[in-house]
């Protein structure tokens, strides 16, 4: 009888110390994405939320034992909306992984909450060199203007440009597609002209535009955020531009798969250098527009693929958790990630936690009555420009 009692006294002792725990290892792990869903950048948070929702879809919702569960919150691209939304999601949601940051100032307003919650940040969008430098929490899988931009300097100074006008958004990705394009292009023995920039709000192009045709050059070298390329070549057009002799040249911004269709014959023969084209040859790719397409009934574009490929290092670092996450843990795990993606092969790298993938040189063509980015030469496995000479 006695030894019956102790046994009713030992088994809700034990039941209140294993129920807990069980609990904990079954609670969500929580992924929150904050994008610009509204606003100027809405193309930004609608390819990321669809990439990311398919990696779901054909992946499962369930990592090492734990549910993921996605939350959306829309910043409408507004640095001190962003900052806001990530101190709920940390101490409200207790999100295990920050993601998304559609714009430079929106990544940087994020990177001291990262830091301070020791919570990984996965950019997905923005693209500036120095934010990786912003928080040792932070891991990029969307790419740095400078990958692009020397990409395209060297291709220009060795195909018989000369004179160059560089024209790019006034805020700090386009300060860095200015002067990584310039050094590559000075190196290559190529003329800087004229330097414009142009409001990162609400721009009117017409003005530098006018500059341009003005300064005669062989070439205009463009940086433009994803979502302003189809009102950029409609006022290109309209000035006159295309049928003027100045070639257009710049980042894949400026030829955005999403708008590409939109933008009509004044986008043919455009050169940019980018890291991702929906028109990418490869089993792969092919497969994940596929997808994508029938998804969403719009084509993904470099942003979707970042989306897609964040994801991919979230889950294959809970899975090498064995599903305990934990801030530096999962950190750890990002770490040196390699692995075929849509765009190609990618790697994070260990010590900048930049991605590192190859940059392809494009020309708008129409294919099967659409037009599409097509591929013509690749740099490979590139690195962050901007970091080369910090380490």
């Amino acid at each position: 009888m006695q030894k019956r009692h102790v046994l009713k006294g030992v088994l809700p002792l034990a039941l209140a110390l294993t129920v807990p725990q069980a609990f904990a290892q079954a609670a969500p792990f929580k992924i929150g994405f904050i994008l610009p869903m509204t606003g100027q950048s809405a193309s930004t948070g609608r390819q990321i939320e669809a990439a990311a929702k398919l990696y779901m879809a054909q992946n499962g919702a369930t990592v090492a034992g734990r549910k993921i569960e996605l939350i959306i919150k829309d910043d409408a691209g507004v640095a001190d909306s962003t900052r806001r939304l990530a101190q709920e999601l940390v101490v409200n949601d207790k999100v295990d992984v920050l993601a998304g940051f559609g714009l430079t100032p929106l990544a940087m307003a994020t990177a001291p909450i990262a830091t301070q919650a020791k919570v990984p940040m996965v950019v997905t969008a923005a693209a500036t060199s120095v934010i990786t430098t912003a928080s040792p929490y932070i891991v990029r899988t969307s790419f740095t203007l400078p990958q692009a931009a020397v990409a395209m300097g060297e291709w220009a100074g060795k195909n018989k440009i000369k004179k160059v006008v560089t024209l790019v958004t006034d805020y700090a990705p386009g300060i860095d597609a200015e002067k990584f394009f310039k050094s590559q292009f000075q190196l290559n023995g190529g003329e800087i002209v004229a330097e414009i920039r142009s409001p990162l709000k609400s721009p009117d192009f017409a003005p530098f535009l006018q500059k341009v045709r003005d300064a005669k050059p062989d070439a205009v070298f463009v940086f433009l955020p994803s979502g302003q390329g189809a009102a950029f070549m409609k006022q290109f057009a309209e000035r006159g531009l295309d049928k003027s002799g100045i070639k257009l040249i710049g980042t894949g911004d400026i030829t955005d798969d999403d708008q590409l269709n939109d933008m009509g014959d004044v986008a043919l023969g455009v050169v940019t250098a980018q890291h991702y084209s929906a028109s990418h040859n490869s089993p792969m790719n092919k497969k994940f527009v596929q997808s994508f397409e029938a998804a969403n009934k719009f084509r993904p574009n470099f942003m979707a693929v970042a989306g897609y490929d964040g994801m991919r290092v979230i889950y294959k670092a809970l899975e090498a958790t064995k599903g305990k996450g934990g801030g530096d843990d999962l950190l750890a795990a990002m770490k040196g990630q390699v692995f075929e993606s849509p765009r190609g092969p990618v790697m994070i790298d260990a010590q900048t936690r930049d991605v590192v993938h190859d940059i392809y040189i494009r020309k708008v063509e129409r294919v099967g009555g659409q037009l599409w980015n097509q591929e013509f030469d690749v740099q490979k496995a590139v690195k962050d420009p901007g970091k080369l000479g910090a380490k």
